[in-house]
């Protein structure tokens, strides 16, 4: 027998390390801030920066943690739009619906998208690389229609011009 390992066993054992770590790091969290007052939101803030979004199992340890009903933490997650309930993209690609943009192709614009990335809006790609949401306004109404990936701009979006937009981060 070989003490070579393969690379599927390496890569289960790196992640089990990685959820191990995470899960570390989220009882550090609940122990720092265990019998105060109105430190939901921000533990649930923590919480969705180590594991990138916020999966039931995280919600059910939050709210045993701090003694509070699981329907509290999932009312809370569900209710502000920071919070993430299902997993996100590495990218994410906002399409702004405002009025200026629908009038001016925003539509057609998310639905290029949708069907580019295979994805719908609200979504996410298979791979975990994309994804896709809806935005009601950027503020930037002159420049419509408007497409945000991250932190990045993109404006008077043209639809010959979104499987560029997207290769730029593949």
């Amino acid at each position: 027998m070989s003490a070579h390992t393969c690379e599927c066993e390496e890569k289960v054992r790196q992640k089990k390390a990685r959820i191990a770590e995470e899960y570390k790091r989220l009882e550090e969290v609940i122990e720092n801030n265990r019998g105060k007052d109105g430190v939901l939101i921000q533990v649930m803030h923590q919480a969705q920066q180590i594991f990138g979004w916020l999966p039931e199992k995280v919600q059910v340890r939050i709210a045993e943690g701090l003694g509070i009903p699981v329907s509290e933490v999932y009312g809370v997650a569900t209710f502000y739009s920071f919070f993430n309930t299902v997993p996100r993209g590495e990218h994410v690609i906002r399409v702004c619906l405002g009025t200026a943009c629908y009038v001016r192709g925003g539509k057609q614009v998310l639905e290029k998208l949708q069907k580019e990335l295979g994805t719908e809006a609200g979504g996410t790609t298979p791979d975990r690389k994309f994804s896709l949401e809806i935005n009601r306004c950027v503020g930037a109404c002159g420049l419509a229609p408007v497409v945000t990936v991250g932190q990045d701009i993109y404006r008077r979006v043209k639809l010959d011009k979104i499987p560029a937009i997207i290769n730029r981060y593949r």
